[in-house]
């Protein structure tokens, strides 16, 4: 994610970082020069057909609806995601609350938030598809690489573990329910980790992108003349600028510039839980390059 104040005058017309200029650069210089190329064929060496501005203007309130409907889509899915993981946020600090009222041993409360630790660094894991598990192994003590799903195999463990340490049946209910609301936003996450957009929306989208930017200087060329590449090249930021982002936010949980900083949210919670263990409280993440993970 990244964080930053409100970008100056200066800021707003060369920042890079967060922009999705960088990839789609070379499609504005390809379709410019295309445009360039077009405009030079029509004037030395044959003319070309010529058309008005009209149809490109209903062809492009149809493209942007597209666009917006596949943008509100996306943000959608960012959003839940991060209401989701403010959900796991808050029920782990409630777990933590609950075992101080039902779980009298301190040795067992201990066991049980740090493999609550443990599961919710693994469901990051898992989202984002990593390999680092050295987390897990600090706070959990215990590996679930070999586990056919990490996540659950933590969870499992630690249900059982509550059916043990739990003083009585209230106790054990009251923890058992922690449990499941965490296990709801777990399966809440993984459906839209494991659930894209449609494809068709992307093929439309893109398909139509590139048909409008290519056929836009042949209704440009007489108004724009030698600027035609300019307006294609503005155009085709706009068009396949939106397009890009909503790639990046459907897909919240990858560690593109602007997914959702995972790390620091499991940050945030080993920052509330580590009084608790008896360790010492570590520093909360902070972005690098506005960046953070």
């Amino acid at each position: 994610m990244i964080l930053r104040d409100k970008p100056g005058l200066m800021q707003l017309m060369f920042a890079v970082r967060g922009s999705v200029l960088p990839r789609i650069l070379p499609r504005i210089i390809g379709l410019s020069a295309l445009s360039a190329l077009i405009l030079w064929i029509d004037s030395e060496v044959l003319r070309l057909p010529h058309t008005n501005a009209a149809p490109f203007a209903v062809f492009g309130i149809a493209l942007s609806l597209f666009l917006g409907f596949r943008n509100n889509a996306a943000y959608d899915r960012w959003w839940e995601g991060r209401k989701l993981w403010g959900q796991l946020v808050a029920d782990m600090r409630g777990l933590s609350r609950d075992c101080d009222l039902f779980v009298s041993s301190s040795e067992a409360r201990h066991r049980i938030l740090r493999l609550a630790l443990g599961f919710l660094h693994l469901h990051r894991i898992n989202l984002r598809r990593q390999d680092d598990r050295s987390a897990v192994l600090f706070w959990g003590g215990e590996d679930f690489a070999t586990a056919p799903h990490p996540p659950c195999a933590a969870l499992d463990r630690l249900t059982v573990e509550i059916g043990r340490a739990a003083d009585d049946g209230f106790g054990r209910k009251a923890l058992g329910e922690r449990i499941a609301s965490m296990a709801l936003a777990q399966a809440g996450c993984e459906r839209i980790a494991t659930t894209p957009l449609p494809y068709v929306y992307s093929l439309l989208v893109f398909r139509t992108t590139y048909l409008y930017c290519l056929l836009l200087p042949f209704a440009l060329i007489d108004g724009a003349g030698w600027l035609t590449p300019v307006f294609v090249g503005i155009v085709a930021y706009v068009f396949f600028g939106l397009a890009e982002v909503t790639e990046e936010l459907s897909a919240p949980f990858g560690e593109t510039v602007n997914g959702l900083p995972l790390d620091a949210i499991c940050r945030t919670v080993e920052r509330t839980l580590a009084p608790r263990l008896g360790q010492e409280v570590p520093p909360p993440l902070q972005p690098v390059d506005y960046f953070l993970s």
